[in-house]
């Protein structure tokens, strides 16, 4: 699916904690920038995710590429921010629009918790509690996110989710903006994860 990137650059958020609006469009204007959405603040994938993609937010940052993080409503915000997952800047949609505009499919009860038993899920959830990022049941269980790469010149990268464990790989991210010599497989996430096993989303 392609995304209009004046379209959605209109669409409002809040920031957290402080609820102050703006334009998504405010992130890429004067420089390039990595938005991530996220699908609900207290699932342990989408913490799992934040700590995987703080680890190029040095790398990022040093190459002046802003690195953002939304979620689909308030609830749990506070509980991320205060467990630092993220080394970004946080905010909130207003409504379920902006996800909706980008494609971000929403699952059934069903296939949400069917999709927890893909291997993408199994190894990320596996990881996720190896490194006791905890979690909890508040907010939109069936909403998925994704991301946009903006670059210069207009070069755009929008990343879907297939299910609650899919991240884009950090690795991809910096080939996105040419800077995959920056990325560092022996202490960067995303490698391969290998005879892992696990089964739910709990806590």
């Amino acid at each position: 699916m392609s995304v209009d990137i004046n379209a959605i650059g209109s669409h409002k958020i809040r920031s957290v904690p402080g609820g102050e609006q703006v334009e998504l469009k405010t992130f890429w204007q004067d420089q390039d920038a990595v938005v991530i959405f996220f699908r609900r603040w207290g699932c342990m994938l989408c913490r799992l995710w934040a700590k995987e993609l703080s680890e190029i937010a040095p790398v990022l940052k040093k190459n002046n590429i802003k690195l953002v993080g939304i979620g689909v409503e308030n609830a749990s915000s506070k509980d991320f921010l205060e467990g630092k997952y993220f080394d970004g800047e946080l905010y909130h949609v207003e409504d379920i629009s902006t996800y909706n505009t980008l494609g971000f499919k929403r699952f059934n009860v069903v296939s949400i918790i069917t999709s927890l038993f893909w291997k993408q899920s199994r190894e990320a959830i596996a990881k996720g509690r190896g490194m006791g990022l905890g979690g909890d049941y508040k907010g939109d269980w069936v909403q998925t996110g994704g991301a946009l790469l903006v670059g210069k010149g207009g070069n755009v990268r929008h990343f879907v989710q297939t299910g609650p464990g899919d991240h884009l790989d950090n690795k991809e991210i910096l080939k996105h903006f040419n800077l995959e010599a920056e990325y560092k497989e022996e202490t960067m996430a995303n490698k391969v994860r290998d005879n892992i096993e696990c089964n739910t989303e709990a806590t």
